[in-house]
């Protein structure tokens, strides 16, 4: 729970970074807005309508953030339910965790994170693989999963792909191959 609490953070400090922009351009533009004129009531005074826009604001941002470890787990849900059902998929497949490999991992600008997944094929025939990696926290708490198809390594050769996250992960993140299969 605690890798779910670190991007609820990183995530809850992006929207309060957003609140304060919103704030600022509406400070901004209640301490340029035109007079009362027109006969109409005067207008409250600059101030107070910025302090009004804040206020309301504040109260958003909370209310915004306290939805983001909820969002996290049922993103994680998705992905290894999907995850499982690739892999259920296979017929005839032959547990190979030996024959897999995984790089060190990469969180891209797009905030997703990829590893290189190698395969080894230790059969005299061509055959496929499916991978299962699992990505988490330093405390091992997993984020996310994601399933990496190598298709039609030779016999006796070994063969790349990624792994790419399914949604954004921030901080350090580790992989771990939570299911191989070749085919």
């Amino acid at each position: 729970m605690a890798g779910m609490a670190d991007m609820a953070s990183h995530r809850a400090h992006r929207a309060t970074g957003a609140a304060l922009a919103a704030v600022v351009a509406l400070a901004a533009a209640a301490l340029t807005g035109c007079s009362g004129e027109g006969g109409g009531a005067a207008p409250a005074d600059p101030a107070s309508r910025a302090a009004s826009a804040a206020s309301s604001l504040g109260e958003a941002v909370p209310s915004a953030a306290s939805s983001l470890p909820s969002q996290a787990a049922e993103a994680l849900a998705s992905a290894t339910a999907e995850a499982e059902r690739k892999l259920d998929e296979i017929r005839d497949g032959v547990d190979v965790m030996n024959d897999v490999q995984l790089g060190k991992p990469v969180t891209d600008s797009d905030g997703r994170t990829s590893v290189p997944v190698t395969v080894r094929n230790t059969t005299g025939s061509r055959e496929s693989f499916a991978v299962q990696v699992d990505f988490a926290d330093p405390h091992g708490n997993r984020l996310d999963t994601a399933v990496v198809t190598v298709g039609d390594v030779p016999a006796g050769k070994s063969a790349e792909a990624d792994a790419r996250s399914t949604h954004d992960l921030a901080g350090e993140i580790r992989a771990t191959v939570h299911r191989a299969v070749r085919y």
